[in-house]
């Protein structure tokens, strides 16, 4: 699929993100991709990697949280014949299988302590060294790192090295929760339904206006992918029909009270209008003060998670 179309979207908050993607695609920058799981981390990472001077090289992906704490050091960056018992070979790392390309470290939180410093010095210097190997290699790799943790909390609690992380954080990326940008969702669940009823070939399945309001309203925890997944799951079993809300699941309808076609909202526009931006701007900074600065007070406060409310005071410019 051509790469403009794994981004479907008008919203400033995922289009400004998009766009900072491909400023930074065709240079060699570590990359940073922060945001909830299921937001689509990944995907962009490859947009970057495919966009890159890199795309003709390997494109190589790591979940770091999948990695046994024993062998981590062992796979990253390889180990010699009788390193280890069972080590009956020399063995290449995925580092040395990147060369040239990008290494994709997603779940880059989950990477154990004792394997962090190995990391840092491939970030600054090149250099890798595999376990039982008394010689250093260089490798030419861009590194692309990916997580669902505000790792600045990681780094006061001790469970993520400082000086990783800012070498990490030279272009950070955080891409906007589902529920901010539910002015993509229609646009989503258009190429989503008509994806699966291609690949099915099965008549397309769509939303009454009501059933619709009901997914806007829905706070979507899974992001994307819950997205994803459920239009997946309702084109399949509802082929060709019209869902009502009471086809939705359960959880989807739970304390809905969706105002549509004319119902009375429980915020009224004036009929001067308003600066949203301004009142966005002037919400954030009561948070702020009636929490007295605290950002995760703040953003229970205003009814985000703190990566939601720390994106939003970047894109004002207000100091996090």
């Amino acid at each position: 699929m051509d790469d403009q179309k794994q981004f479907l979207g008008d919203s400033p908050e995922f289009l400004s993100v998009i766009r900072a993607a491909g400023l930074v695609a065709p240079t060699d920058a570590t990359v940073l991709i922060t945001g909830e799981s299921g937001t689509g981390k990944e995907l962009l990472s490859r947009y970057i990697h495919n966009n890159s001077r890199r795309r003709q090289q390997p494109w190589i992906t790591i979940n770091c949280a999948a990695l046994p704490e024993s062998l981590a050091e062992s796979e990253l960056f390889g180990h010699a014949k009788g390193a280890f018992t069972g080590a009956a070979l020399n063995k290449k790392g995925w580092v040395q299988a990147a060369d040239g390309g990008t290494l994709f470290l997603d779940e880059i939180s989950e990477l154990p302590l004792s394997i962090q410093a190995k990391l840092l010095r491939l970030l600054e210097s090149g250099e890798c060294q595999g376990v039982g190997h008394g010689q250093i290699s260089r490798v030419n790799v861009r590194v692309v790192a990916a997580t669902n943790k505000h790792l600045p909390d990681l780094v006061r609690e001790g469970g993520f090295r400082e000086d990783l992380f800012y070498r990490l954080n030279i272009v950070p990326l955080t891409l906007p929760p589902l529920r901010d940008r539910l002015q993509d969702l229609s646009l989503l669940i258009n190429l989503f339904m008509a994806r699966v009823s291609t690949k099915n070939a099965l008549p397309q399945t769509r939303f009454h206006p009501k059933a619709l309001a009901v997914l806007r309203a829905y706070s979507w925890p899974g992001n994307i992918r819950e997205l994803r997944n459920f239009c997946e799951r309702v084109s399949i079993l509802n082929a060709g029909q019209t869902l009502v809300v009471d086809d939705l699941p359960v959880e989807m309808r739970q304390g809905q009270d969706v105002p549509w076609a004319g119902e009375r909202a429980a915020f009224v526009l004036p009929d001067e209008g308003l600066n949203f931006l301004q009142m966005e701007r002037d919400l954030l900074d009561q948070a702020l003060r009636r929490s007295a600065g605290n950002k995760s007070r703040a953003a229970r406060l205003l009814g985000f998670s703190r990566d939601t409310f720390l994106y939003r005071l970047k894109k004002f410019s207000i100091p996090v």
